[in-house]
């Protein structure tokens, strides 16, 4: 079926300051590719071309790594949201100048921020408390960050419960990176998925960054699935099967918890997590570990082993599609169902298979090239 043709699509980049949100400036950008992730940070890569001096100068006020935001913005929606890390000026042997630039989600952000001291969740003053739900802890981390001196960027929160209740202890000492907290609390049993979601707030106007959390899974509701054809709007396709991340027996290890500094000091280690029925079922043992620094409690070691069995237990499949966008596929997708069909020569019999969305690259526009974005699927 003949796609429609699509409208002429601007993208705007604004840089802004991280601190307060105040535009610097709005320049041009060539060169452009951005993506989004549950799970991991997203990254846009980009150009800066300085034609002349006065571009130039603006561009020196404007780009400033660690200190500036960058956003992006597809007609009047937000499409991306985060900082600027790198800025790296350029001349070729024409004498052309440009910056090319990359920036990450506003997630990376908590990659650059440790506790400022001992958190713990319900409060060591109030120990007979209840234990807390795993959200609330995530809220309480970002908060932390935030309420520290130059800390706020801004980052929102719902109101969201994922109904598991767990406790935890955290020590300034062991230096944690708060996503590094934040992570491995999302791999533990009964874990979630959370990120940075950027908008514009449809009554105000103003630029969002939202912390988004989904227990177990962050899902985004549509009126129907989103259906994708080869051939059709589907360019190209790839559907590996990886077993060497495969593993049907787990153990993690953690810190250790000695504190006889007379005797000799060993991690502690969790219950080895065996999938018997895999083994039952003829299987081969297929050995995974994994390692939790600045944890030494038994039961926290048992509780990521037995999330890490789950996710092993099968040949990791990470579809990827690219498709010609077509309106509509927007940043606000991830999270959302697909179906995917294919008919194709290793397809005789054709594939149906609903995929969730949980990644996003998008290539704009450019010379002789239509937009095109890059979706990574999982199994709904």
């Amino acid at each position: 079926m003949r796609q429609p043709p699509m409208r002429d699509v601007t993208y705007r980049a604004l840089f802004c300051d991280l601190l307060t949100d105040r535009v610097i400036d709005a320049l041009p950008l060539t060169e452009v590719e951005f993506d989004d992730f549950i799970g991991k940070p997203g990254q846009l890569r980009a150009t800066v071309p300085l034609p002349d001096e006065a571009l130039a100068r603006r561009a020196r006020a404007a780009l400033r790594p660690g200190r500036t935001a960058v956003w992006l913005e597809r007609g009047s929606d937000i499409w991306w949201g985060g900082i600027l890390w790198t800025s790296t000026p350029a001349g070729d042997e024409r004498g052309r100048l440009s910056v090319q630039i990359q920036a990450g989600t506003f997630d990376s952000y908590l990659e650059h921020r440790f506790l400022s001291q001992d958190l713990s969740f319900p409060r060591e003053a109030e120990p007979a408390l209840p234990p807390v739900d795993q959200f609330e802890i995530v809220r309480g981390l970002v908060r932390h960050a935030q309420e520290q001196p130059g800390g706020d960027i801004g980052i929102t929160f719902g109101t969201e419960r994922s109904q598991v209740a767990t406790r935890r202890s955290y020590a300034w000492t062991d230096l944690a990176r708060v996503r590094e907290l934040i992570d491995q609390l999302a791999a533990m049993e009964n874990g979630f998925e959370w990120r940075i979601h950027c908008f514009r707030d449809p009554d105000t106007g103003a630029r969002v960054k939202r912390l988004q959390l989904g227990h177990p899974t962050i899902r985004t509701a549509t009126r129907a699935d989103i259906v994708l054809d080869r051939p059709g709007p589907v360019l190209t396709y790839s559907l590996p099967a990886d077993s060497t991340v495969q593993a049907n027996v787990w153990v993690t290890r953690g810190e250790s918890d000695n504190r006889d500094q007379a005797s000799e000091s060993r991690p502690q280690m969790s219950a080895v997590q065996v999938a018997e029925e895999d083994l039952k079922a003829d299987w081969p043992r297929l050995e995974g570990s994994s390692d939790l620094s600045g944890v030494s409690e038994k039961a926290l070691l048992d509780s990521s082993a037995a999330a890490e069995l789950q996710r092993a237990r099968r040949p990791q499949v990470i579809p990827e599609v690219t498709i010609r966008m077509d309106g509509r596929i927007t940043p606000a997708l991830i999270g959302a169902t697909v179906l995917l069909r294919i008919r194709d020569g290793w397809h005789r019999d054709g594939a149906d298979a609903r995929y969730r969305v949980v990644g996003l690259t998008v290539t704009p526009p450019a010379r002789g090239k239509g937009e095109t974005a890059k979706l990574y699927l999982e199994e709904a």
